[in-house]
């Protein structure tokens, strides 16, 4: 009967211990499950926990949209022979005379090679005078150089060339196969002919996004909603700066997940399951499946419509519960979207903490009994 009180006596205090060891700060990845929930604003903390149902997706479910304005969609393609400031021109005058006004002795042409249109437009050509070449086509301007010309000799044939120049470029930079400064020609008047041009994106295309900027103006979109809608691609203009960049969203993994680091999104749309996936899922022998939460400064707008309410103002602190054990959780992590910013936690399972409770009491026990074993030997 003593043998039995005694044992009694001995489980009763190893409890208590127990539990004063579990009310120590024993290492942990993070809050537990109910120490979030007692952070509710319902518990008169200052963030709302929400659990995760088909209208909680349905609320959340943003996406950045990415597009051109009209402005960008409305411009017309540039003419490929459309004279501009900065354009290089190639001149050539044949003279029906053996002693003509421009070619030499014996000769009945002249050539005027690279001939710079200046910032107001104009070229000078002999004896013709300061002509007005920007805004004309080649043809066009042909014609002008000839009727001047025309008065000082007889039957002037002229020949205007526009060259690649300066005057209809567009600057391609970012993670392209080849940055550099490009003409707009016949072949690459339209923003993805330009890309081909630069040898292509160098990163993954379905998080490659392309910025035009159009003087004070600009637009963005997705590489692939680019190549998937024409509208999309629009005709570029002399001055266009054009950006390629990776998606810099990322998302934070921590608890009892595989990796615990700042993730980078690898596709447009990424879910909660996706998200659990990528950083190597639950750790099966740590955590708890009942409490996946997403944490997330909400707009008011969305705020409002998850909870129901209108009076909500500015970003609101939203903690989303997934309880992946539920017959529809996986549905429920699968259909619901981390967005940028977002953290993805995963508590620990309750008797985790237990276990690290009696490891912190049998390890001392352990090497009390060796101690004692050694000195009895």
């Amino acid at each position: 009967m003593k043998l039995w009180t005694y044992r009694g006596a001995r489980l009763a205090a190893l409890v208590v211990l127990a539990g004063s060891v579990a009310a120590c700060s024993l290492p942990r990845s993070g809050p537990s499950k109910d120490e979030i929930f007692s952070g509710s604003v319902q518990q008169k903390g200052d963030s709302f926990v929400v659990t995760v149902n088909d209208r909680v997706t349905r609320a959340t479910a943003v996406v950045p949209a990415l597009g051109f304005s009209s402005g960008f969609q409305g411009a017309g393609i540039v003419g490929s022979d459309e004279i501009r400031p900065g354009d290089t021109l190639g001149l050539t005058v044949w003279e029906n005379v053996d002693d003509g006004l421009l070619a030499g002795k014996g000769a009945n042409s002249t050539q005027l090679s690279e001939v710079q249109v200046d910032g107001e437009g104009y070229i000078f050509v002999p004896y013709a005078g300061r002509i007005k070449a920007a805004g004309n086509s080649p043809e066009a301007l042909r014609q002008v150089i000839t009727s001047k010309l025309d008065a000082q000799t007889p039957d002037p044939q002229v020949s205007v060339q526009r060259l690649a120049g300066n005057g209809a470029t567009v600057s391609v930079m970012g993670a392209v196969g080849g940055q550099g400064v490009y003409p707009i020609e016949r072949p690459t008047r339209t923003l993805s002919a330009m890309l081909a041009r630069a040898s292509g994106v160098s990163v993954k295309p379905e998080i490659a996004t392309v910025t035009v900027k159009r003087g004070g103006h600009s637009g963005k979109i997705w590489l692939t909603d680019l190549y998937a809608n024409p509208k999309m691609d629009i005709a570029l203009r002399p001055g266009d700066v054009i950006l390629v960049e990776e998606d810099k969203r990322a998302f934070t993994s921590l608890g009892a997940t595989g990796t615990q680091a700042r993730v980078p999104f690898d596709t447009q749309t990424l879910s909660a399951i996706e998200a659990i996936a990528t950083v190597g899922g639950l750790k099966s022998n740590l955590a708890d499946p009942t409490g996946v939460f997403i944490f997330r400064n909400e707009p008011a707008e969305i705020a409002n419509s998850v909870l129901g309410r209108n009076d909500l103002q500015g970003d609101q602190r939203m903690v989303y519960v997934l309880n992946l054990t539920e017959p529809n959780g996986i549905f429920m992590a699968r259909d619901f979207v981390v967005r940028d910013g977002d953290t993805v936690y995963v508590t620990e399972a309750p008797y985790v903490q237990w276990q690290k409770t009696l490891s912190a009491l049998t390890g001392p026990l352990a090497t009390a009994n060796t101690l004692n074993s050694i000195a009895g030997d």
